[in-house]
């Protein structure tokens, strides 16, 4: 006996509605993409072309081809699903949703770092990455032998080191982007813990073939009669133009250079006069291109002092650092 088969519609089973929570849950998820790929390379490629206006500049920063570059932030905003960038012709600014990531960005790099730091830290050894800022004189003339000295009681640790004006390294401490920071003196954030490491006086650089190389000191008046070799910012021209204002009239500039190493060889060829924090030209002085003359009726001097954040944890490595240069014999004083 054949089976009868019931050829009326079969009645559909009711729906059951999912409660509202579950629908504003499936909403948001839906709204939401996974950072799967994300990585810590692609948001540093992201902070250095919001900072630069620029692919191509931010590809050298960081190693890559402009075409790469574009790509990392292809792939940012395809997990973010908002443009993060726009173009105002050859330069690219930061769409109100880049601003939102930039603020993270930085938090998240500085996090990471901090990180590394902390694991590094669980070993009795310094060892890991110590990033230190100063401005360029004091790279070359100040720390090379307390590094040198650092780096044979902490062979472990690698020196990064981020070459600025003061001003912009303390920005940097500030942030949390470096470590550690060598500046002059005097610092007014409350947010940092200053430690003097050097002292040295300000006087007089002329060529050995300036009749002023004859004098035991001189005066302002003295050295405003001779063509004067300024440097372009920092703390040397805020000096040379407190100490010369009184003879404004009668100074004649006759170059604004923008290194302390070009200015020491233009003194040397006699082209004009300077004023030199002592401890920077004593190679040149050694050599005989240059002579140091005293000044008269007036006492400078050149304060560096190594900066850090009160509140945050420094590595084992900057803290072996802090130490070493408070030590009396760590920096070569002048």
């Amino acid at each position: 006996m054949s089976e009868n088969r019931s050829s009326l519609p079969l009645a559909k089973s009711p729906s059951i509605a999912p409660p509202p929570s579950q629908v504003r849950l499936q909403l948001v998820s839906a709204r939401i993409r996974p950072l799967t790929s994300m990585d810590f390379d692609q948001i540093n490629t992201f902070v250095e072309v919001a900072k630069h206006g620029s692919f191509s500049l931010a590809g050298r920063k960081v190693f890559r081809s402009q075409s790469a570059v574009s790509a990392q932030i292809r792939q940012l905003e395809q997990e973010y699903g908002e443009k993060l960038f726009s173009r105002m012709g050859k330069t690219v600014r930061l769409t109100p949703a880049g601003e939102v990531l930039f603020e993270y960005a930085g938090r998240f790099l500085a996090l990471r770092q901090e990180s590394l730091h902390a694991v590094a830290d669980q070993s009795n050894t310094p060892r890991g990455v110590l990033t230190i800022g100063a401005n360029e004189a004091t790279f070359l003339y100040v720390l090379p032998d307390v590094f040198a000295k650092f780096q044979r009681l902490y062979p472990d640790v690698q020196i990064s080191i981020y070459r600025n004006f003061s001003h912009k390294v303390l920005q940097r401490v500030e942030d949390g982007t470096i470590d550690l920071g060598i500046v002059t003196l005097p610092v007014k954030s409350p947010a940092l813990k200053v430690v003097p490491i050097y002292r040295d006086r300000v006087m007089l650089m002329v060529s050995v073939k300036n009749p002023l190389s004859k004098l035991k000191v001189a005066t302002a008046k003295d050295i405003a009669g001779q063509p004067l070799i300024f440097p372009k910012t920092g703390f040397t021209r805020q000096v040379l133009d407190r100490f010369f204002r009184p003879y404004a009239s009668q100074m004649r500039i006759a170059m604004e250079l923008p290194s302390v190493t070009m200015i020491k060889r233009f003194v040397g060829a006699n082209l004009g006069v300077s004023l030199i924090s002592e401890g920077f030209a004593s190679d040149d002085v050694r050599a005989g291109r240059v002579k140091l003359v005293p000044l008269k009726d007036v006492d400078l001097w050149r304060e560096l002092g190594l900066i850090f954040r009160r509140d945050r944890h420094l590595p084992r490595s900057a803290t072996a650092f802090v130490e070493m240069v408070r030590e009396p014999q760590a920096p070569d004083q002048k």
